[in-house]
């Protein structure tokens, strides 16, 4: 298979692992052309194979379309070939000589809210797009307030079609300055917003002849040049535990250790480190890194710790430096977006998974209910349905380490299980948002509460 434009040499193992990953996501409303300008991207960025071109120029002229449509290099499934929307979350994996990328398209509607905060979650970058004609509307801001409560680090404005209102600077301008004025009044701590017309091609890869006004670099120049300065290896080291190995064989008849992915931060041999829940502490004896022994290792690096002293750690434990080990808790609060059809209410009984340990817990109150449209809360809502994001608070059965989500998105993230299927209800994250209500007075710590 060949590439969909002039071709060019391919990016060697040793090149690619040397560019940084940026994992960003795009969001905007119906018909403001999200689809079409992450088909672009992919396009202009030679990142889409010749096969994958016709299928689009079959799909396209079957609609009696006379160029091929863009949108539909990420729309695939029929609802939405069919609907021209976006309905699930479609991730894309390119890369350039500069950075590699996963992409999260994700859905505008307001019944996909869920969507967009799955696909968010992880991001570093998130792009909202706006129409030109149409300026901020309502969606917009629920998309910069979902990027707000996500904790995403930066967001460009793409301020879309300006070849439907003649390339006009003006119109530009009144359009930055009204969604930069909102998002940073929501904690947004990076805007940047590029005037685009992603059906012509203006500004997404290439720069754009038509607007000479504009000194700023493209979609792509900003996505390989954004720095990751939230960069993981300088926060609070974390490493859940996913497996003990204990081979007890003739070669390693004494070998314990404890395998699992650096959630963040730096594990470095010698380092005093503790054991959570149990408050255990002991030193790092030797890391392991892909059968080898070195002497540091960082996020996201899959590893193996040895300890000093022959100490009780499992599954779903979480190593941490002794200087800076997180509290431990049995009483979370926390903001969450529930995902599930089934609502979630107070007195809810459920499984809390954070990091690799599950707990059974209880939702002991939803103090408040956040409207997308206008920021408001509504107090005391009793239940949160599909697509609601509001405040919780949770009483789990055993005690854990939270970090805030503020602080770090790995470690202050959760999710709560139906136990009678397995099913996703809730993804949470700990600690104030700015959706935080006023202090709500709690008189039932111990109504019936089992534990």
């Amino acid at each position: 298979m060949t590439s969909t434009t002039e071709p060019t040499e391919p990016l060697s193992v040793e090149q690619l692992s040397a560019t940084t990953l940026l994992r960003f996501a795009t969001a905007g409303s119906v018909d403001d052309g999200k689809s079409t300008l992450v088909g672009r991207l992919l396009h202009d960025s030679k990142s889409i194979l010749t096969d994958q071109l016709e299928a689009v120029e079959r799909a396209s002229a079957g609609r009696g379309q006379d160029t091929p449509d863009l949108a539909l290099l990420t729309d695939g499934l029929r609802a939405e070939r069919e609907q021209g929307i976006t309905i699930d979350v479609a991730y894309r994996y390119f890369a350039t000589a500069r950075r590699r990328f996963i992409l999260a398209d994700t859905p505008g509607h307001v019944q996909y809210t869920r969507n967009m905060v799955t696909g968010a979650s992880t991001a570093d970058l998130a792009v909202v797009l706006v129409d030109a004609r149409n300026g901020v509307i309502e969606q917009t801001r629920r998309h910069a307030a979902v990027a707000a409560l996500l904790r995403v680090p930066h967001v460009v404005l793409a301020v879309n079609k300006m070849d439907l209102v003649e390339y006009k600077e003006s119109v530009f301008a009144a359009i930055a300055e009204e969604f930069t004025a909102y998002a940073s009044e929501l904690g947004v701590p990076e805007i940047t917003a590029i005037p685009i017309s992603a059906l012509a091609g203006d500004n997404v890869v290439d720069a754009s002849a038509n607007m000479d006004w504009y000194g700023g670099p493209t979609v792509l120049e900003h996505l390989e040049t954004v720095p990751v300065s939230h960069d993981l290896a300088h926060c609070h080291a974390r490493l859940p535990v996913q497996y003990v190995i204990r081979p007890q064989t003739a070669e390693h008849p004494d070998y314990r250790g404890y395998a699992g992915q650096i959630a963040a931060g730096t594990f470095r041999v010698g380092e005093s480190i503790t054991v959570l829940p149990s408050g255990r502490t002991t030193k790092v004896a030797g890391i392991d890194l892909l059968g080898k022994p070195v002497d540091i290792a960082w996020t996201p690096q899959s590893v193996t710790l040895l300890l000093e002293d022959d100490i009780d750690v499992s599954r779903g434990d979480l190593l941490v430096p002794s200087k800076d080990a997180p509290p431990t808790t049995q009483d979370v609060e926390a903001t969450v977006c529930h995902v599930a059809d089934e609502p979630l209410t107070v007195g809810h009984r459920v499984l809390l998974k954070h990091g690799t340990r599950t707990v059974k817990a209880i939702v002991k109150d939803i103090p408040s209910r956040l409207t997308l449209d206008d920021l408001s809360l509504h107090p005391h809502p009793g239940r949160l349905v599909a697509n609601d994001i509001g405040r919780v608070k949770i009483r789990t059965a055993e005690p854990l380490p939270l970090d805030a989500y503020a602080d770090s998105r790995r470690t202050g993230a959760f999710i709560l299980i139906d136990p009678a299927d397995g099913t996703t209800l809730t993804a949470g994250m700990v600690g104030e948002s700015f959706a935080a209500p006023q202090p709500v007075k709690d008189e039932s710590d111990d109504d019936g509460w089992d534990f």
